[in-house]
C-alpha cells in the first residue's frame, strides 16, 4: 500500500471517529503517530528495543534509543533502584577544604 493511500485512509477513518469522538478533531493523527505509539507500546510489554528497531525497519538500532528517553516508566524504574543520599538525610551541600582551596586558587 502506498503511503498517500495509508494517510488517505487514516484521514477518512478520523474524520468518521471524530464524529464519536469530539476531542479526535485537535488531535494531529498521522501515520508516524500511530507507528511511535505502536512502538511505545510495544516498549511497554517488554518487548527488546533491539527488536522494536528491526520491526520499525531502522537502519540502526540507535534510532530506536527516542523510544527509550521517552519512556516515563523506564526512567521510574531506574530511580527506584537507586539511593541518591546513599543513606544519608538530604541537606544543605557544603564544600570540603579541597573543593574551597581549589577554588580559591582560580
Amino acid at each position: 500500500m502506498s503511503p498517500d493511500a495509508v494517510q488517505y485512509l487514516l484521514a477518512k477513518y478520523v474524520s468518521t471517529a471524530s464524529k464519536g469522538c469530539s476531542s479526535l478533531r485537535s488531535k494531529r493523527i498521522s501515520p508516524h503517530v500511530l507507528r511511535h505509539s505502536a512502538a511505545m507500546e510495544l516498549l511497554d510489554a517488554g518487548v527488546d528495543s533491539t527488536v522494536i528497531s528491526l520491526w520499525l525497519g531502522h537502519e540502526s538500532t540507535r534510532s530506536t534509543q527516542p523510544y527509550l528517553h521517552a519512556h516515563l516508566a523506564i526512567k521510574e524504574a531506574a530511580l527506584a533502584k537507586i539511593d541518591p543520599f546513599n543513606g544519608q538525610s538530604p541537606g544543605r551541600f557544603r564544600a570540603g577544604d579541597e573543593l574551597l582551596a581549589f577554588l580559591d586558587k582560580l
